[in-house]
């Protein structure tokens, strides 16, 4: 099994197309192509990890956060980022990141946090807008179904719940080859008209280069004509921070130390406590002042996120609990969900490479400390 075998399975959970344009997310150091002897998997990249892997005997680091993510003009060693890219180089260490790929996924960081938190009837906090595709191609009227059921083979035509959607629409099309062409049906240099069929198919963003794949292999002319249009369609099953209730309604003060307990958290900053129920929770693990809003529109109770400033607290108004947990709390259980993730597809993918092999950090990194 190569670097790139386990990048294909990550990218399954988490897209990299979804990851946020400001963010570095995918192999930041390190060779692809490379036979992977080990993965350890990190919330945060450090000098201390680097040499966790040597120790292993792992050369794939699998890491939440990007240790690089504004551009190097130097490695000289003189910063922590250029002291963890050279220790990698050195040793042969690939390094990759996830990140906002993972915030942005349905399976992904926020609905790790719903789950520690015991909460039901889920749903995306912010949805993405801008993921959704749709293909129309015109193909002959009798190739029209075998080309419907090899763009739906490779997931084209998936709407929600449903799969196998498409739009059809027959007519004729016409076409005049020059000299040049080689019409499959027809001859050049004579005007043709063909029965066909306009096809309409949704897609996910992130399976557009397949998609038109599987087009251009399926489809019988010379010449394809099709067009692609962004959708300005949200989507529910892709986007940041989630939404979900508790089993019972809570008094606010309870429900902040259970949240406390829950999210192993030495200390919770919060707004105001409010005098009603808490039974919505909006979640958004990271920095997540952004959210804010957004959890009030959800009809949330509490929004558990981090990173909030003192006039961020002052946005509640009376009208929602804000809880920052801290950072490193909010994203904490990642690594141990990107190591169950990671056993069961890689060991089934790859027998070669055990269980054993795709180990869990020891080392903490998080940088901000309690007395």
């Amino acid at each position: 099994m190569i670097v790139q075998d386990v990048i294909n399975q990550l990218h399954d959970l988490a897209p990299l197309a979804y990851a946020e344009d400001f963010d570095n997310v995918g192999l930041l150091v390190g060779d692809k192509n490379q036979e992977v002897t080990g993965i350890l998997v990190t919330l945060d990249t450090l000098e201390s990890i680097v040499d966790e892997a040597i120790d292993n005997d792992c050369n794939l680091i699998v890491s939440f956060h990007p240790i690089i993510f504004k551009g190097l003009k130097k490695l000289t060693g003189k910063t922590y980022v250029e002291r963890v890219v050279i220790k990698a180089i050195q040793h042969n260490i690939a390094i990759f990141s996830i990140h906002t790929a993972l915030d942005n996924a349905i399976q992904g960081v926020n609905d790790i946090i719903c789950n520690q938190l015991g909460l039901n009837n889920k749903k995306i906090l912010i949805p993405q807008s801008g993921t959704i595709k749709k293909l129309q191609t015109y193909v002959p009227k009798e190739h029209a179904e075998s080309l419907r059921k090899a763009l739906f083979e490779v997931g084209a035509g998936s709407i929600g719940n449903y799969e196998s959607c498409s739009f059809n629409i027959d007519g004729e099309g016409t076409y005049l080859g020059n000299e040049n062409s080689n019409p499959v049906i027809g001859e050049k240099g004579k005007l043709h008209t063909e029965n066909e069929t306009a096809i309409s198919v949704t897609f996910h963003k992130h399976l557009e280069s397949i998609v038109l794949k599987t087009l251009f292999n399926t489809h019988p002319y010379e010449e394809v004509a099709y067009e692609i249009t962004t959708l300005e369609n949200t989507n529910q099953h892709i986007g940041i921070g989630m939404v979900g209730e508790l089993e019972t309604k809570m008094d606010a003060k309870s429900c902040l130390k259970f949240i406390k307990n829950k999210m192993n958290t030495e200390c919770i900053r919060h707004s105001e406590i409010l005098d009603k129920p808490v039974k919505k929770i909006a979640v958004l693990g990271g920095s997540g002042s952004f959210a804010i809003n957004a959890a009030k529109a959800s009809g949330a109770d509490i929004l558990v996120t981090a990173d909030l400033k003192y006039h961020d607290f002052f946005t509640a108004e009376k009208s929602i609990i804000l809880a920052d947990i801290g950072h490193y709390e909010s994203e904490q259980f990642t690594k141990s969900f990107l190591v169950d993730y990671l056993s069961e597809k890689i060991t089934n993918f790859a027998p070669a490479l055990p269980a054993g092999r795709i180990i869990l950090s020891k080392i903490s990194t998080n940088p901000v400390k309690y007395l």
